[in-house]
């Protein structure tokens, strides 16, 4: 608890609408409320319920702290947006051709809540708000009623220093081809990368000019709430206050907040599998002898790669826990024959979504083959496990490089944007990271870094000490 003289903090949070934001918008509130402040999530009805059962069972627990929900209303039809289409993982579980564009419109139509936001602000008068990326005209609603808005990423400052410098210096566009690998100028650590890894939206197009409202809100903003630890990346910490953003406070990883076993459980969707049968079978396994693979909740493969993942993990001969997303009505063409039969003793398949952090930090869990999402990599760090690095999308590809070549705890598979990875490319990574000289030296320095990231939340870490002076300058 805070020992603040001052008066109680009012925080808003406002989590954009897809699980990878409101997962960690929905920790950071109990963060705030933990220490002393009251806690207010924004959202729309559909996702009210998601987040409804967790805040519930943390209140019951915690009957002294405040953590509300305060509900937009946001008429998606009325919007040209499909009926019930109120999170982004709408779009992930229903595919079609219009994808992209349909996100893309879904990003546009989130400015309905600016009015609602507004007579919130004016009405309850918070003494901050802590507004998505993905919400640029936030900053201008809460500058109209004196709020300092916060901008929240949901990505760590490497990534953020990245893709700053990129647009800054526009390194790609003086090289011959899209596979020319260059040093991003002035990013410490010479990191290295090609054009087809950098974050699409750095561009002319539509979205590219949605991202640049989204940067200039930002610098408008009072400042950016960074859920990192400052152990973690140091140099880009460093680098991001003194170069990118004007004020930035690190409050990470949210993740290890969640230490009891229904924390665990409740981050998320309703798991498709029953927690204790993953559990027991866990436990039936060796220590760190399980590889854990998960692309995340927006990443699906089509079939051919996932016979590829099937056949590669087979070979590799490893125990594992793989969670696969598919659609609704999907035929199960994406196994080879016979493959569970064969493998039921050694591998576990999950459809749809698991517990993620529990099968983690689970002492038989050795390794995680991710798909370079922040939250999965915070998670991954602070369970202490190496990685096989599988990026897909977005800064993912920079998250990347943070893992290999800054950290040098994860062995990437060699993916590249619409990329095919061969079975004999996931047997290797997967024996790579569980076995041999190197795979015991990056094991030894994640687990280095899971004791860090611990004592970083902790009373007198970094993280508890950036979120005290968040919490003293903001109260008073």
């Amino acid at each position: 608890m805070s020992n603040s003289p001052h008066r109680k903090l009012h925080v808003m949070f406002f989590p954009f609408m897809a699980h990878g934001h409101m997962i960690p918008a929905l920790d950071l509130a109990k963060l705030f409320s933990s220490r002393g402040a009251k806690s207010t999530i924004l959202t729309t009805p559909l996702n009210s319920k998601i987040l409804q059962k967790p805040i519930d069972a943390f209140k019951n627990r915690n009957p002294s702290l405040q953590i509300d929900l305060e509900i937009f209303d946001f008429p998606c039809v009325q919007l040209g947006l499909p009926e019930g289409c109120e999170n982004v993982d709408f779009f992930t579980s229903n595919r079609n051709s219009d994808v992209g564009y349909m996100i893309f419109k879904f990003f546009k139509s989130t400015k309905f809540f600016k009015d609602q936001l507004e007579k919130l602000l004016e009405t309850t008068r918070p003494d901050c708000l802590i507004a998505d990326m993905f919400f640029p005209w936030a900053t201008e609603a809460a500058e109209k009623f004196q709020v300092p808005r916060f901008v929240f990423h949901g990505t760590g400052y490497f990534s953020l220093s990245t893709g700053y410098c990129i647009r800054v210096h526009q390194p790609q566009k003086r090289i011959a081809s899209s596979s020319e690998p260059f040093v991003i100028p002035d990013l410490p650590g010479d990191i290295v990368l090609t054009q087809d890894q950098i974050i699409d939206g750095e561009d002319e197009s539509e979205m590219g000019k949605f991202m640049t409202e989204v940067r200039e809100s930002e610098v408008k903003s009072s400042g950016v709430v960074v859920n990192s630890f400052y152990e973690l990346e140091p140099d880009y910490a460093d680098f991001y206050k003194r170069f990118v953003a004007k004020r930035a406070w690190h409050i990470g990883p949210l993740s290890v907040l969640n230490r009891g076993f229904e924390d665990k459980v409740e981050r998320g969707k309703k798991t498709t599998i029953d927690e204790m049968e993953c559990l027991k079978w866990l436990d039936s396994k060796k220590p760190e002898s399980v590889i854990y693979v998960s692309f995340g909740s927006m990443a699906s493969f089509k079939n051919e790669q996932l016979i590829e993942i099937a056949a590669g993990l087979e070979a590799s001969g490893t125990n594992f826990i793989w969670v696969v997303r598919k659609n609704e009505g999907d035929k199960e063409e994406w196994l080879p024959n016979g493959f569970e039969e064969r493998v039921k003793e050694k591998g576990m398949i999950i459809r749809g979504w698991a517990p993620q952090v529990l099968i983690l930090d689970h002492k038989a869990t050795g390794g995680f083959v991710t798909h370079c999402g922040w939250n999965s990599i915070l998670e991954g760090v602070a369970a202490g496990l190496p990685m096989v690095t599988w990026p897909v999308e977005a800064e993912q590809f920079y998250n990347e490089k943070l893992v290999t070549e800054v950290l040098r705890i994860g062995v990437s598979v060699g993916a590249r944007r619409e990329g095919f990875i061969s079975r004999e490319k996931v047997e290797k990574a997967v024996r790579e990271v569980l076995v041999g000289e190197e795979a015991e030296e990056r094991q030894g320095r994640v687990k280095k870094l899971a004791e860090m990231a611990k004592a970083a939340v902790e009373e007198g870490g970094s993280s508890f000490n950036d979120l005290n002076s968040f919490i003293e300058e903001f109260s008073s």
